[in-house]
């Protein structure tokens, strides 16, 4: 399996290299020559099996012979094993044919987990024979960071950096990354938005010295890894629930669309998708680029759902590249421009491409906290200010019939204390992890949003943790 970069400058790479590299050496984000299928027996065959079997079964399929099956399963067993529940990532049903797949039973209460926990373990078997100490620097609206640095601290050949906006996320969120004590990890506050930690991390990665001097590799969802892992869960809830005999609706609150872009991966792996609501919050870039074809960049604002406070999508390219019958070309242009000019008007061929499988909806900071509280009322299930985006906006784009819809549940209301108490009056139960998070110390460091400053920065640490 070799894997191809959306703005078509770079050699063709195995999957280790592409999993190590991160971002494409032209700019462009790496995605497999072909995409892989899964016929409706071997989805069917999946109903029942662990998730660990599961996962290790799909990421099979785009490894190719790098890794060796009995290794393959080793590493999503280990990844998985500490998941506070048997399936991992549950359903919970909600209403009639609705249903909450639950992504916040990994050590930092985030689906990001579900993907970082194992991406660790594939950076360590990678670099382990290679003599290579790689600096991992990653962008986070939340949770992000604190799932990377929970998942690569204390591990041989990687040293670890997140950056995060200031302000912008919740004190639980930031928590997570700031009190685990590794010196392989840091966590720093930068003076802006995601989008401009975002950025940074994309400006690092067009510096080729610079990414040669410090070894620089990416772990946000530009890593191909992470949308791998990520459309694992699509298929055991959809099988779940009556897959491949039957369709399934899915709804994604999502910002920076690399959950939602692994829905689309998994259907055009086989998976009966029906359609897949994009939830946005006012921060509504993907939500507008599908209702009005325009896809244009904006000032973030800060919502009660911070890890959605994004303007600027990074896996929206690889859908334009799918979208466009993959003209390498063509994408180049686009967001080569986009980068200049922030907006791109999308060709008809390519909208209707994007619209024949997402929808976009925007929900508001009222409509956000009326369904926690309505979810809570009706079910006594509680939800954080993410979830409720995605179940608002599920059920306003919800096709009539009897398909089921699946909700990506995103993190655990005790993320967001202060949110939840607001909406439903009843104040969410922390898990001993976010207690025992909230009577360590913190440390983390501060930066302008400047470029230089954080190049300057990470040069330095990257020669203390030779």
């Amino acid at each position: 399996m070799n894997y191809i970069s959306t703005r078509g400058g770079a050699a063709p790479v195995g999957f280790l290299q592409a999993l190590l590299a991160g971002l494409a050496p032209d700019g462009g984000l790496y995605v497999p020559q072909v995409w892989p299928r899964i016929s409706p027996d071997e989805i069917a065959e999946y109903a029942g099996r662990p998730y660990a079997a599961v996962a290790a079964d799909i990421f099979g399929r785009f490894v190719g012979d790098e890794i060796a099956p009995a290794d393959l399963q080793s590493l999503c067993a280990d990844a998985y094993a500490d998941f506070d529940h048997p399936a991992v990532t549950p359903l919970v049903q909600t209403a009639s044919g609705e249903f909450l797949l639950e992504l916040f039973h990994g050590p930092t209460l985030a689906f990001k987990d579900v993907a970082m926990q194992i991406l660790a373990r594939l950076y360590e078997y990678a670099l382990a024979p290679r003599s290579r100490t790689l600096t991992i620097v990653c962008a986070t609206s939340g949770d992000t960071g604190g799932a990377a640095v929970e998942a690569f601290k204390g591990r041989a050949n990687v040293r670890i950096v997140a950056l995060f906006p200031e302000g912008r996320i919740s004190e639980v969120q930031r928590r997570f990354m700031t009190t685990g004590a590794a010196a392989n990890a840091r966590a720093v506050a930068i003076g802006g938005d995601f989008d401009d930690c975002q950025a940074i991390v994309k400006a690092l990665f067009s510096d080729a010295a610079f990414c040669r001097e410090i070894d620089l590799s990416g772990v946000n969802s530009i890593n191909i890894a992470r949308i791998i892992a990520q459309c694992v869960y699509y298929f055991t809830a959809a099988v779940a629930v009556g897959a491949p005999d039957r369709t399934v609706q899915f709804a994604v609150p999502t910002g920076n669309f690399g959950d939602a872009f692994a829905g689309y991966v998994a259907r055009r792996m086989g998976l009966p998708v029906d359609k897949i609501t994009i939830a946005t919050n006012s921060n509504d870039i993907i939500a507008r680029a599908l209702q009005t074809g325009t896809y244009q960049r904006g000032a973030a604002t800060a919502t009660q759902s911070p890890a959605m406070d994004i303007q600027v999508a990074s896996n929206f390219e690889r859908l334009y590249f799918e979208c466009a019958g993959r003209d390498a070309a063509v994408t180049a242009a686009a967001f080569e421009s986009f980068a200049e000019s922030g907006v791109i008007d999308i060709p008809h061929n390519i909208l209707a491409g994007m619209r024949d499988i997402f929808t976009g909806v925007a929900v508001s900071e009222a409509q956000t906290s009326a369904t926690m509280a309505l979810v809570w009322r009706e079910t006594g299930e509680m939800m954080d200010p993410h979830t409720a985006v995605g179940v608002a906006g599920g059920r306003t784009a919800r096709s009539p019939g009897c398909t089921p819809l699946i909700i990506l549940s995103t993190a655990h209301a005790a993320k967001f204390p202060e949110a939840v108490l607001q909406a439903t009056g009843v104040a969410a139960t922390p898990p001993p992890s976010v207690v025992n998070r909230m009577s360590l110390p913190e440390h983390y460091d501060r930066l302008p949003a400047d470029i230089e400053a954080v190049k300057t920065y990470l040069r330095a640490f990257a020669g203390q943790i030779e």
